[in-house]
């Protein structure tokens, strides 16, 4: 349907059989109890726990089981970004319809949630959804602003090489109080562009380190013991810390939720520890 010279979804015509090829579609639909639509999700989904005994698993990231997708029958498989380009291509040759997410920051994460429920017929409810999460935020960030100080934080998404956060990371980090020392980076959409060096890291004196190595457990050891880490505000005092990939490094629901949650912890973790005549110094 066009309205307007834009296209819309038909309401009267909603997909039955979708397959989401990343866990962030399938927790929104969940979310937007439109979770009977689903008949097929990524390895990766594990939001509800009870998605992984529900729905049949049908890809890895960035490979996929196209017969098995096939066979499934969907009307519309979801899709992210240029990593499941070539996915996405075999699909839509193979005559399937296919949307192709891309959000990489908190205003894609919203317009996502809103996109898919429109393509649902669940307008209503992913509006509703959208703006509680975008409430969540705004809450965080007065909170924050009431922060004796603001540490400043290096958030490490993989450790060979060393990459930094990504868009919305870096804007969650900001959100829970904190100062991410590679804001500049986290506009790029490639890992290769976030790639820091030791020396990068030790120059900008992070307070916080925050680890979230891609699935793969954080080893707060091994970072300590970079050639010149031990000079590092964060490793002299101990605040090394780990959040869940699941939690933070897919945009959407999870990470403005219990991935903001955990940013405000570590957060708050550092600010009681502040020294007494540091804190009277800055108020």
């Amino acid at each position: 349907m066009r309205s307007g010279g834009k296209w819309s979804p038909n309401p009267m015509f909603p997909p039955e059989r979708i397959v989401c090829l990343t866990e962030e579609t399938v927790e929104t639909l969940y979310l937007l109890g439109e979770d009977r639509r689903i008949v097929g999700v990524s390895g990766y989904a594990v939001r509800p726990p009870r998605v992984r005994r529900e729905k049949p698993r049908v890809s890895a990231f960035i490979t996929a089981d196209v017969p098995k997708i096939l066979a499934l029958a969907p009307d519309l498989v979801l899709t992210f970004s240029d990593l499941q380009a070539d996915i996405a291509a075999e699909l839509i040759r193979k005559g399937i319809a296919v949307h192709a997410f891309n959000q990489r920051d908190l205003a894609g994460i919203f317009a996502m949630i809103r996109t898919l429920g429109a393509l649902v017929g669940a307008d209503e409810k992913a509006n509703g959804l959208a703006r509680a999460l975008e409430t969540r935020v705004a809450q965080a960030r007065e909170h924050a602003a009431r922060l004796p100080q603001h540490p400043r934080i290096y958030f490490e998404e993989w450790d060979d090489p060393m990459i930094s956060g990504i868009g919305w990371v870096s804007e969650l980090v900001e959100a829970a109080g904190g100062i991410d020392i590679f804001k500049h980076l986290s506009l790029e959409k490639s890992a290769k562009q976030r790639i820091v060096s030791v020396p990068d890291v030790i120059a900008a004196r992070p307070d916080i380190i925050i680890g979230s190595w891609c699935g793969k457990k954080f080893v707060p050891s091994k970072v300590s013991a970079r050639p010149g880490f031990a000079a590092i505000p964060a490793v002299a005092a101990g605040h090394l810390h780990e959040i869940k990939s699941a939690l933070i490094l897919q945009p959407g629901p999870a990470a403005l939720t219990d991935g903001l949650d955990a940013l405000e912890r570590i957060v708050a973790q550092w600010a009681e520890s502040l020294p007494l005549e540091r804190l009277q110094r800055t108020s």
